[in-house]
């Protein structure tokens, strides 16, 4: 019988193959290798690697974090995860047929990141004529130019998860607005 061999094939015990790792193997048969995975007896330890954060501010500092895992954690409308002299980052949960309220930042570019969720995304240059609208959800990305008139609306069943990264910063640091209708209020105030 005549045995195929997959690129790139090793004979012999004494070379080393990068990508399995050897069992014991027969004596009778010194070319044939009992193999597994190379990482399979590599146990997952990444819930070690990440537990729960603390979600507040953490700017100016250098900051890492899994941007992801910590989207999904925050059930706040907004918190301010990192703001520095020229930049903002915050997590956003908009409610089940919600919406994070149309709004215009003048002089600040935005950069949202779905993690969860589904929606609806409008802009337009007037609040009465938000002509560009887009269905986002799980991995979408959306990008809202200074000047423009902007509303996202959570369009399934479930909280819509996000992040907002504002340049330069759009609210006081350390913000956390537990609701819409706080964060309404805040910025009535300010």
């Amino acid at each position: 019988m005549r045995r195929i061999y997959h690129y790139p094939h090793y004979t012999g015990f004494k070379k080393t193959n990068p990508n399995v790792i050897y069992r014991r193997y027969s004596l009778n048969k010194p070319t044939e290798f009992h193999m597994q995975d190379r990482d399979s007896h590599i146990h997952n330890f990444s819930h070690h690697d990440n537990p729960v954060t603390e979600l507040k501010d953490y700017g100016p500092e250098p900051f890492v974090i899994n941007i992801e895992r910590a989207t999904k954690q925050n059930n706040t409308f907004r918190t301010a995860l990192w703001t520095g002299k020229y930049m903002q980052l915050t997590l956003m949960s908009i409610g089940v047929g919600e919406d994070i309220g149309l709004e215009i930042h003048p002089n600040v570019d935005q950069f949202i990141r779905i993690e969860e969720g589904t929606g609806l995304v409008k802009m337009g240059d007037s609040k009465h004529n938000l002509n560009y609208q887009k269905d986002v959800s799980d991995g979408y990305i959306i990008i809202i130019p200074a000047g423009k008139w902007h509303n996202i609306i959570n369009t399934g069943n479930r909280p819509l998860k996000l992040y907002s990264i504002y340049a330069p910063p759009q609210h006081p640091r350390g913000t956390v607005h537990e609701t819409k209708e706080i964060a309404e209020a805040a910025e009535k105030n300010n």
